[in-house]
């Protein structure tokens, strides 16, 4: 006999802690970091100093601001050891799998990295935000046997990447495109792997082995593996004539439109706004409007098709518009998932160390919800157990 009483809640609309990092307004599509609207971030910020509010609770001065980058910048480069570790990977690897084997491994380059200070948490966060994507960018010309490009402490974090990743300095206009896409991906409050990490830190372990565990809820395709999904299915398209007759026929099969809706957003996502105008933009500059082109038809015939068969609205996500964004950039759609990791990184950090040190919070609070019981029941004696010899 079993009990049927399945839940499937998710958590969702239950509160599990406190947080002062960042908040989401589903009602109203706001998102807000540390009390700054991300419209605001996107349009005057950079990743450096999102990543400075995210860690120090507050905007830097312009001196603060320039030695962190110059921190950030310092740390950027790997150790010899990870190196020859990643060249020794098969190259078929995916890129999320080096993330999660790499990233835990720095910890045994990091002295401090079992320091129980905050201050020893926040420079660790520094080395984590600065070499992420050093090893995004290492293993994409690892694998296809180019050199690697060492990081050029001269540019800001998003124009190091795009460098280390082509061997070419980007167009200013590209990097401060890329730069806000980062900003836009840093931070979104108790997301699958943001929860990840906070259930890891609240056992006291290290900030690596937290970050392991926040890729490892990102890799995904329902949460940080969406936008490659995305992709896929621009590819699969192809031709804005084909749109409408793929978004109906995934509708009649119950399937989910990729880059569509959310579960905390009931309108539409205050990212894909902006990412939208990025991709205008970047169409624009560069010429190659398709793919825009196909995400707009995409989201106005997935609206158009969820209104009519369900009487409900839909808007789309972060992940509709950025892929578009990352491909017209030249930038391969396995690597989507990983740029996900290398902007939102800092938010893991800033949630393992408000977890570890919040001063609302008990010292030994350790996350253990309860669950209901479903499986076999034999009433309150237990099920008898026979030995294997006597069972036919």
């Amino acid at each position: 006999m079993y009990m049927m009483d399945i839940k499937d809640t998710g958590l969702r609309g239950v509160p599990v802690a406190d947080t002062r990092i960042s908040a989401v307004d589903g009602e109203k599509g706001k998102l807000i970091y540390r009390g700054y609207d991300i419209d605001e971030l996107a349009r005057y910020s950079t990743f450096e100093e999102t990543v400075y509010l995210l860690l120090y609770e507050t905007l830097p001065t312009p001196k603060e601001l320039e030695i962190f980058k110059e921190n950030l910048a310092s740390e950027r480069q790997l150790p010899a050891g990870i190196i020859r570790h990643m060249k020794k990977r098969k190259k078929s690897a995916h890129a999320m799998d080096v993330l999660q084997s790499v990233i835990p491994m720095l910890a045994d380059f990091d002295d401090t990295a079992r320091a129980g200070t905050k201050a020893a948490q926040i420079n660790t966060s520094i080395r984590l935000v600065a070499k992420m994507s050093t090893v995004v960018a290492y293993w994409d010309r690892i694998r296809k046997n180019l050199d690697i490009v060492k990081p050029n402490e001269e540019m800001g974090a998003a124009a190091n990447f795009l460098y280390m990743l082509k061997g070419e300095i980007p167009d200013k206009e590209t990097a401060k495109d890329f730069d806000t896409c980062l900003v836009l991906h840093a931070e979104h409050s108790f997301n699958a792997s943001t929860f990840a990490a906070r259930v890891t830190a609240s056992t006291h372990a290290h900030m690596y082995a937290c970050t392991g565990a926040a890729l490892a809820a990102l890799s995904g395709e329902l949460h940080g593996g969406a936008n490659t999904q995305v992709m896929k299915m621009l590819l699969e398209i192809d031709r804005i004539e084909r749109v409408e007759k793929w978004i109906k026929s995934k509708l009649d099969a119950r399937d989910k439109i990729m880059g569509m809706g959310h579960t905390v957003y009931k309108t539409i996502d205050p990212r894909a706004k902006i990412l939208s105008d990025i991709s205008e933009k970047l169409a624009g500059r560069t010429g190659i409007t398709k793919w825009l082109e196909l995400s707009r038809k995409i989201e106005s015939v997935t609206k158009a098709e969820f209104k009519k068969r369900k009487g409900k609205e839909i808007y789309p996500n972060v992940d509709l518009y950025s892929p578009s964004i990352y491909y017209v950039m030249g930038i391969d759609p396995d690597l989507f998932t990983p740029l996900f990791a290398v902007s939102r990184i800092p938010g893991w950090c800033a949630h393992i160390i408000e977890e570890k040190f919040a001063e609302a919070q008990p010292k030994a609070v350790i996350y253990r919800p309860e669950a209901e019981y479903v499986g076999r029941y034999c009433g309150l004696e237990g099920c008898k157990y026979v030995p294997v010899k006597e069972r036919e």
